[in-house]
């Protein structure tokens, strides 16, 4: 029951440091179909490019092994020369086949994401030798659904076998009455046919069981709002996130700064290490307002963009001090600067009547 609750709750996409994090843990979504669709298609292209050569080769060794099997001395030695041989005969029949498939299914499982090694996983458990969780696990809705997916698929694929050699079966009665030669070309070609139509229908099952258990991971993942708030909690304490935070505030600064600063009726500095721009409107505000402040190097920055759009300077550094500690962007100048304030306005106001005059 709280269990169902939990999953009601988890009403939230799940994030990316969530994902991230299951990631490293070698939890994420993977279809065995996929692996196995990978080795059916190398096995069926490694089958088309080597059965015939392969299996001559094969024939025609073990044909001269047994043809001389009764000069084999009956002894330990003669024996294992003669499983030596034909070992050695299997191996190079075989050998590079069986490489591809091993890479087959490497690379089955590094298409759905990369091979992780995780501890995590090779911890022991207690519920995992739980003789009542391992029957829960055995007989649980997910086993079942597995049961009847497999067997689905088992008929699915008997049927195709059925349908592609029943048309076929005169011929395969009559398989051991051929050559060796044209015997291993009837097998050859029945067996190709059965190896496409099996991949053709594991290439389906394949897509569509690896969507379902893409989506059941998600599912899986989703997350309460309370952990995604927690999370961002946590990320904030994280000093890289802290500088990339403070690296997008400064950029935002910087265009904002760019945006206010030509609109702005003047700049009173600290000079140099404090800067605040102000705009006045007579008609449409009551009391001036701050448009941009900076310390620094958005001071200078602030200044330059004042000396390129001809806003007058001011040098007043208690007041540039106290306006940049006391007031925020688009806030209004507080009471207590007024006066201060209102001096600064009337000489720059006076300042444009001398350059109009």
């Amino acid at each position: 029951m709280a269990e169902e609750q939990d999953d009601a709750q988890k009403t939230e996409e799940p994030t990316s440091k969530k994902l991230e994090d299951a990631a490293k843990k070698g939890d994420m979504p993977r279809s065995q179909e996929v692996r196995t669709w990978f080795m059916l298609f190398t096995a069926t292209v490694a089958f088309a490019i080597f059965a015939r050569s392969s299996g001559s080769f094969i024939t025609t060794e073990l044909s001269g092994i047994f043809a001389n099997a009764h000069m084999i001395p009956i002894d330990q030695g003669g024996i294992l020369d003669m499983v030596r041989s034909i070992m050695l005969t299997l191996g190079l029949a075989l050998g590079l086949p069986f490489l591809m498939l091993v890479a087959a299914a490497f690379g089955g499982t590094l298409i759905q994401g990369k091979i992780h090694i995780s501890a995590e996983k090779m911890k022991p458990k207690l519920s995992k030798i739980s003789v009542l969780k391992g029957l829960k696990r055995l007989f649980s809705v997910q086993s079942l659904a597995e049961f009847g997916k497999s067997l689905a698929k088992l008929i699915i694929i008997g049927g195709a076998c059925v349908i592609l050699l029943w048309p076929e079966r005169a011929r395969l009665v009559d398989v051991i009455t051929l050559d060796p030669s044209a015997m291993l070309s009837l097998v050859v070609l029945m067996a190709l046919k059965l190896a496409i139509a099996v991949v053709a229908i594991m290439t389906v099952v394949a897509l569509a069981d690896y969507a379902l258990q893409h989506q059941q991971f998600m599912k899986r993942m989703r997350m309460t709002r309370q952990e995604v708030k927690d999370e961002h909690k946590q990320m904030e304490g994280d000093p890289q996130i802290k500088a990339r935070i403070r690296q997008i505030r400064a950029q935002r600064a910087k265009q904002r700064i760019t945006q206010a600063v030509p609109e702005a009726d003047v700049v009173i500095t600290n000079p140099t290490h404090f800067a605040v721009a102000l705009k006045y409107d007579h008609g449409d505000m009551a009391v001036p307002r701050l448009v941009a402040k900076g310390v620094d190097h958005l001071a200078a920055r602030i200044r330059e963009l004042a000396n390129e759009h001809d806003v007058p300077l001011i040098e007043n550094p208690p007041l540039a001090r106290a306006i940049y500690a006391s007031v925020e962007i688009d806030e209004d100048i507080p009471p207590e600067h007024y006066k201060a304030v209102a001096e600064v306005i009337a000489y720059v106001m006076k300042l444009r009547g001398q350059m109009r005059n």
